[in-house]
């Protein structure tokens, strides 16, 4: 933000690991500040603001909210312009019904709700406030895809044949952990495989200039002893002949990687592409040419800073992270969920 404009003053609702990594890219950029943490536990929100205290830094308020009529109430205060969101899935939808009630900017973790039709309303309701709400797929905003979009736009690996992507870890099962129990909308899709779809689309948005919708979808899934997909693969079969493969899990590893692959050549993100600062070019007859882009501060800062952008502009969605997208995503995943036969309580 420019220095004539008064900093965006942040509520951080839900403070948890995610929401720390968050106020540690907001504390490290000018002209963003954190006013107001809230949680469902004080403690929990006393906690937080103690771990991620920064010198110099204007100290946050505290406050306990549960439900939305508590959270409308709080997040109405004058002090707060935007709101970002990072409870589990399920609580999600009260959060940003609350926040865009309040009159105040969403950026809210994905996936935005748990699936489609718990969106729709919410973008209306953002609509009829002509209020800003995005969904927070930070990986679309990371330094080393603006490299990989001049590759795909330039047409420098050929017309596109295909994308592969894996996102792969084991952890122990929990039935009520945030991953694995059914009320929380817990599952590998959901909380992973979101950034293997996303991401495809993306992919297809540079090389084809639009994402067109799949022929067909074939997904096989492993269900944990609570019924969300404890590991999840999928091909998505698109016209021209471009097919999309992935796998998400939480029992086992993968490369997690990702492929896009050409007629005349290939891009790689060899590691970790939700978080990827690496990609290589590879062109028939060619030596690879690796690029190398860091974080400015931790891979946060690009989707803080892009919401600063549209608001600055009077946007009420983001370019690079349409609400369109987030709708496209989520019906995707109500597609592979419905195949394999994963349901949650409030479905």
């Amino acid at each position: 933000m420019s220095e004539a404009q008064p900093a965006l003053r942040w509520a951080v609702v839900g403070p948890g690991n995610i929401a720390g990594r968050f106020v540690q890219a907001l504390q490290g950029l000018p002209d963003q500040e954190l006013s107001l943490i809230l949680g469902r536990d004080l403690a929990r929100a006393r906690s937080f603001a103690s771990a991620h205290r920064a010198a110099g830094r204007h100290e946050p308020r505290l406050q306990q909210a549960a439900g939305e009529a508590q959270l409308r109430a709080a997040l109405s205060s004058p002090d707060i312009d935007a709101v970002y969101i990072a409870t589990p899935h399920a609580q999600h939808g009260e959060a940003v019904a609350a926040a865009l009630q309040a009159g105040k900017a969403v950026l809210c973790e994905k996936p935005l709700v748990p699936g489609l039709a718990q969106a729709r309303p919410l973008l209306a309701l953002a609509q009829a406030r002509q209020a800003f709400l995005m969904e927070a797929l930070w990986t679309r905003f990371l330094p080393v895809y603006a490299q990989v979009q001049q590759w795909l736009q330039a047409g420098l690996i050929g017309p596109l044949r295909g994308v592969q992507s894996s996102f792969c870890f084991s952890i122990p099962f929990d039935a009520q952990s945030r991953c694995f129990d059914p009320a929380l909308a817990g599952g590998a899709l959901l909380d992973i495989g979101i950034y293997n779809l996303s991401m495809t689309r993306w992919v297809l948005q540079q090389a084809l200039g639009a994402c067109p919708e799949p022929l067909r979808m074939e997904a096989q899934a492993v269900l944990a002893p609570t019924g969300v997909d404890q590991r999840l693969a999928a091909t998505l079969h698109f016209p021209g002949g471009i097919s999309s493969q992935f796998v998400c899990a939480f029992d086992g590893m993968a490369d997690n990687g990702l492929r896009i692959f050409g007629e005349r050549g290939l891009i790689e993100l060899p590691q970790q592409f939700w978080e990827a600062t690496e990609a290589r070019l590879t062109l028939a007859g060619q030596a690879p040419q690796t690029v190398h882009l860091p974080f400015q501060i931790n891979g946060f800062e690009g989707e803080i800073l892009e919401v600063s952008r549209c608001l600055r502009a009077g946007l009420t969605e983001s370019p690079q992270m349409p609400l369109s997208e987030t709708l496209a995503t989520l019906a995707w995943m109500d597609a592979l969920r419905t195949q394999v036969g994963v349901r949650y309580p409030f479905d």
